[in-house]
């Protein structure tokens, strides 16, 4: 370019970078500042004129640079001895984290030959944003241990840019759980932690996510998120609970063995071994209900064992409990009553008292011959019994409280009859209907109600006269 576009240029790059960049002698060295990532060709100072060379001898002198792994980044106008950007500027890959980074270089001019030092400073742009190594921190806290005030520390961010334009804020999402904590080092370093706030409970909420932002302090601001997953870790706090703390059933007394006639179900609301546990009958529970039932720990199947008889035993009851793995251990308890209802299963027992099978011929109507008990073990309809006795006989049965008598209920004759063999038939009303029967044998005693009588009104006799004596 020419000296009057030279001129123009320095004068608005001057202008430009006066809030930025600083040049001039510092301590017998020539010092220049440039803000990273500036455009190619933008001018950092006018050598010959900073040197105090004559801008006459500029062809003559023909400065050149000398650096250790900067000497691409710049050139030099030959022309009018400025100095210019010739490759990008990147002051992450140059000094990294540093808080300073100063580039040394030295200026060699001809004719006659001298050095010269020039230390350029490369200034921070806030061209990066805050990151975190991983996009999710995961917390592990127990639950109901962790106390109010507790703190976690967090991963730190990262910002390549230094200064103002590294992290100077970091930001945590709203809940009810978590507050922040942010403490600056010395150094300059800012410490997040994570700071609890409410007792943690699993069953309530098991895991938490949050967000944790980390803000740099450049115009304008750049930031960098990260989620941040507390897993509340379980403890035994919670017993197994029946859905029911009383179980009643009703089952027939003819089940067969190994009917499966309730299955228990209960919950814990803990998690991993603490949630697991076994059922068993409690120390509460007789021996009798042991022996006709048994229970399946694992499932929590309650089935028949022994064989049922409502006329044995007509209700059980019995007391469950499940008990968790964790420690300590915790349980649960149930209580369950079974009803054994009736089936008809037993049919009518028929028993007859009298003092002799013998009754007189000459007894009245309405003798009493004996007494009839019927008995049926069943309960309701299935031991209603009703009492049918042979027809066409001269006896009959009467109810009489909670049995019958057998009596005569016509003229007996053992002339005619001796003996009469009686038919009971006792029938239940169960469905369908069982019976029994009994056979009754009743003699009938002489009395002496008929007088000698001959076989003929007139006997003739014809004798001959004079037979001996």
């Amino acid at each position: 370019m020419d000296y009057q576009s030279f001129s123009k240029a320095w004068e608005w790059q001057v202008a430009f970078f006066f809030l930025f960049f600083n040049w001039g002698w510092v301590c017998g060295q020539l010092h220049y500042s440039i803000a990273e990532e500036s455009n190619l060709g933008t001018v950092v100072g006018n050598l010959f004129q900073d040197l105090g060379l004559k801008l006459a001898d500029v062809n003559k002198r023909r400065l050149s640079l000398r650096s250790e792994g900067s000497n691409n980044l710049f050139t030099i106008d030959q022309k009018y001895g400025a100095l210019a950007v010739q490759e990008r500027i990147d002051r992450e890959s140059l000094c990294g984290t540093s808080s300073s980074c100063l580039l040394h270089l030295e200026i060699v001019a001809e004719n006659p030959l001298e050095l010269f030092s020039l230390d350029i400073e490369v200034l921070d742009i806030n061209d990066n944003s805050p990151y975190f190594s991983t996009n999710n921190q995961v917390i592990k806290i127990t639950e109901l241990i962790a106390s109010p005030g507790v703190q976690f520390p967090l991963e730190n961010a990262k910002d390549l840019d230094v200064g103002h334009n590294g992290v100077t804020l970091y930001n945590l999402s709203p809940n009810p759980y978590f507050s922040l904590s942010v403490t600056n080092w010395k150094d300059g370093t800012l410490i997040a932690e994570l700071v609890l706030e409410k007792i943690l409970d699993r069953e309530d909420k098991s895991e938490h996510k949050l967000v944790l932002t980390a803000i740099d302090g450049g115009e304008p601001p750049r930031s960098g998120s990260t989620q941040i997953t507390v897993i509340v870790l379980d403890i035994n706090d919670n017993a197994p609970v029946f859905d029911q703390p009383r179980y009643k059933i009703n089952i027939q007394e003819n089940l067969p063995l190994k009917t499966v006639i309730l299955k228990l179900n209960a919950t814990d609301l803990d998690e991993g071994t603490n949630s697991e546990f076994t059922f068993s009958f409690d120390q509460r529970t007789l021996a009798s209900a042991k022996e006709t039932f048994e229970l399946n720990p694992q499932t929590g199947e309650i089935f028949t064992r022994g064989a049922l008889d409502f006329e044995g035993s007509k209700i059980y009851e019995f007391f469950v409990k499940a008990v968790d793995k964790g420690l300590p251990k915790l349980e649960g308890r149930c209580a369950v009553q079974v009803e054994v209802e009736d089936v008809n299963d037993n049919a009518p027992e028929i028993g007859f008292t009298t003092k002799n099978n013998e009754v007189p011929e000459n007894a009245p109507v309405g003798t009493v011959v004996g007494f009839i008990t019927v008995r049926d073990r069943d309960s309701g309809k299935n031991g209603e019994v009703k009492l049918d006795l042979s027809p066409n006989l001269p006896f009959e049965c009467q109810p009489m409280s909670n049995r019958y008598i057998l009596v005569t209920s016509g003229h007996l004759d053992r002339e005619k009859v001796s003996q009469y063999t009686i038919t009971l038939i006792a029938s239940d009303l169960g469905s369908p209907s069982l019976s029994s029967q009994a056979i009754i044998l009743i003699n009938i005693s002489d009395v002496n109600d008929n007088p000698p009588a001959f076989l003929q009104s007139a006997y003739n006799a014809f004798i001959s006269e004079n037979n001996e004596p």
